[in-house]
């Protein structure tokens, strides 16, 4: 009989976590696969494929406790073996709702100590107490991430390990489709939001002005207005696309991918412009540089000069941006594939279920 694990998620909005778990569940055919989201956003549609689906309609943070009564009473009914939490309340409704006697999974998909959600105090006690409370393995998507991991919190790990993030390269698969334009056409994906750093990338194209130079971001998210208002009124060569659900046939019509993200975990859009044999221009943040090593080119964060000039640099080699693009498809196929990623979470779920008590490095990742 089949064992059966739960998936927790904040929501099913399309994000790098929620786009990860979406193909991970599609992969475990061994499990039955329960998905729980605290919130009923759903951008993935036919693509989500799971046992079941529920929301706990969690609204607001002073629910968390009333989750975790639901929760509980879904691993109850589904009588499942394994819960594996993503992102920050997902965990920590998690961590109060899982019995004892069930395992606990938890991915952390950021580097926790420049990230906005665990800045305040309290949220950081949350997370102490309740890891604490029910010591989950933890799976970091960097090694960088793991590490700070527990020394931001303060806490002895229990069983850990980093796993890094995936891209598919039968789906993001480098294709030669550029539009034979004289205009230098950058790219960039993400939800609009602080993180990201968009207006970083407007303030930038100021200083690109008749440079033949245009901007395309693709994603969606609450800055939206703002950032449109900014386009408008320094007319700027930037368009914002949107929400696509082929991004994979738009990316690799582009000449240069970019991204301006003040933290990130490991991003999914940097792995699949990877794939798909972009070269890259991204700001000099910890995970980039793990993620992408010296296949990618950084510019000095919050300097749009840099920026500026280093993408005119690029503009003008074109033998410069195709090593880099090729460098950049070979350390995917190398590090960052899907059979690569399945591979170690079915050992760590295998791992999992031992009873040992000390800090374990889980297998095949180790520390």
């Amino acid at each position: 009989m089949k064992k059966t694990i739960l998936h927790i998620i904040d929501n099913l909005g399309r994000g790098g976590a929620e786009t990860m778990l979406v193909t991970v569940v599609k992969q475990l055919q061994e499990y039955n696969n329960i998905i729980v989201t605290l919130s009923p956003e759903n951008d993935f549609g036919t693509d989500l494929q799971c046992d079941g689906l529920y929301c706990l309609d969690m609204r607001t943070p002073l629910q968390a406790p009333l989750a975790a009564v639901k929760l509980r009473g879904l691993i109850k009914k589904h009588a499942v073996s394994i819960v594996h939490s993503h992102l920050f309340w997902s965990t920590i409704v998690a961590r109060l709702g899982v019995p004892r006697n069930v395992t606990l999974v938890t991915t952390i998909h950021a580097f926790v100590a420049s990230s906005i959600e665990y800045k305040p105090w309290h949220m950081r006690l949350a997370e102490r107490l309740t890891y604490l409370y029910k010591k989950s393995t933890i799976i970091a998507v960097a090694q960088g991430a793991l590490d700070e991991y527990f020394s931001f919190i303060n806490v002895k790990p229990y069983k850990a390990s980093h796993l890094y993030t995936f891209v598919n390269p039968d789906v993001f698969r480098q294709t030669d489709n550029k539009n034979d334009d004289a205009t230098f056409r950058v790219v960039t994906v993400g939800n609009l939001k602080e993180q990201k750093n968009h207006q970083f990338l407007l303030e930038a194209f100021q200083h690109l002005k008749g440079r033949n130079v245009s901007l395309d971001i693709y994603g969606k998210g609450p800055l939206q207005h703002s950032l449109q208002q900014m386009i408008d009124e320094q007319q700027l060569n930037v368009t914002l696309k949107g929400q696509v659900s082929n991004i994979q046939e738009e990316v690799g019509k582009y000449d240069l991918f970019v991204m301006s993200s003040t933290y990130e975990g490991f991003a999914l859009s940097v792995l699949e412009a990877m794939a798909l044999g972009m070269p890259l221009l991204l700001s000099d943040i910890v995970s980039f540089k793990e993620q992408c090593a010296d296949t990618a080119m950084y510019y000095t964060a919050a300097d749009p000069a840099d920026f500026g000039q280093k993408l005119l640099q690029l503009k003008h080699n074109g033998p410069l941006l195709q090593s880099m693009g090729n460098a950049c498809k070979a350390r995917v196929l190398k590090h960052f594939t899907l059979h690569q990623h399945m591979s170690g979470l079915r050992n760590i779920y295998a791992a999992s279920h031992s009873s040992k008590q000390q800090p374990v490095w889980l297998p095949g990742f180790a520390k």
